[in-house]
């Protein structure tokens, strides 16, 4: 993990300590820096704590930063008392429209003017949630990141009309500095980049699966044992431009491209009926095998870790 932090960034507020704000709080204080985090519900101190403990194992395989501790957690119900202390703040609080404007405007009333407000959210835009603040709406932007936080490394960075240039540069910079994949987008569009993407994805899956061209466990081997694999080392783009061997993307470009622009024009949207869905539940409970989803979740968080300490030892030679 980088040790490496935006020097102006030594204590982070998470507001909401659900399950992705204990994953960000874990992935800060790993990073070296003093996390204050604050939420009303009750238990939510012994949760959070809890979460984070469960977290470290992993955190300390991949390396901690220098200064690591969950020592520097502080925990408050009060949010002002929290947010009035930070130099950058993550909130992940529920995925309404309503609370989180109203928590933004709590927050740009009491955090100091250079301190960015970030939140989690992934499918509200910034316009809507920093609408309400009326001291610093600049400063104010979208760092949505994927699950859980402290293990899967992408984040994305998002501002609305009223977010200055230079708070989204920050957001990039500080994200970077702890060891995230932050991407810039330049446009608000439902579901960001990510969601999107694997959206596109399951729409053929599923309608794959309706059409009994295959069942629920071979289409996720076809993804997982097939172009998954790739996409772990290289993107859709460059995988193109080592299909096209040693003409690279011109090549793929000039000779294979029509071929998949026509399949592309014959893809179809499934009909998502209930028959559907109950046998995508019946076959995705049969791949599991009686394993629980947090047994199925440990399997995966420590062997992505494990591949991607394997993409950092292969250095500079993967983009």
């Amino acid at each position: 993990m980088n040790d490496v932090v935006a020097t102006q960034i030594r204590k982070v507020a998470i507001v909401g300590t659900g399950l992705i704000g204990a994953g960000w709080a874990a992935q800060y204080l790993a990073s070296g820096l003093d996390v204050i985090a604050t939420d009303p519900a009750q238990n939510a101190e012994a949760n959070l704590r809890r979460s984070v403990d469960e977290a470290w194992e992993l955190l300390t395989g991949i390396g901690l930063a220098s200064g690591a501790s969950r020592e520097r957690l502080t925990f408050t119900a009060d949010l002002r008392e929290a947010v009035s202390k930070a130099d950058f703040v993550q909130e992940s609080v529920p995925e309404r429209l309503i609370l989180k404007a109203k928590v933004f405007a709590q927050m740009d009333e009491v955090a100091p003017a250079e301190t960015i407000l970030a939140s989690s959210a992934s499918g509200i835009t910034m316009d809507a949630i920093q609408s309400g603040c009326k001291r610093h709406s600049e400063r104010c932007v979208i760092g949505h990141p994927f699950n859980p936080p402290h293990v899967i490394p992408l984040v994305e960075v998002v501002g609305g009309t009223k977010t200055s240039e230079a708070v989204i540069e920050r957001a990039m910079t500080f994200y970077a500095s702890i060891g995230k994949k932050p991407i810039r987008l330049r446009k608000v569009l439902p579901g960001h980049v990510g969601n999107r993407l694997q959206a596109a994805l399951y729409r053929e899956v599923l309608y794959l699966i309706q059409q009994d061209v295959l069942s629920v466990e071979d289409a996720d081997i076809a993804v997982c044992y097939g172009p998954g694999l790739r996409w772990g080392v290289m993107g859709p783009s460059l995988q193109w431009h080592l299909g096209g061997g040693a003409g690279g993307i011109q090549h793929f470009v000039e000779h294979f491209m029509d071929g998949f622009v026509g399949l592309m024009r014959k893809l179809e949207t499934p009909d998502v009926t209930p028959a559907l869905l109950q046998r995508i539940i019946d076959g995705v409970l049969k791949e599991a095998n009686g394993q629980s989803v947090e047994q199925l979740a440990d399997v995966e968080n420590k062997l992505v870790l494990q591949f991607l300490a394997l993409r950092t030892k292969a250095g500079r030679t993967l983009p």
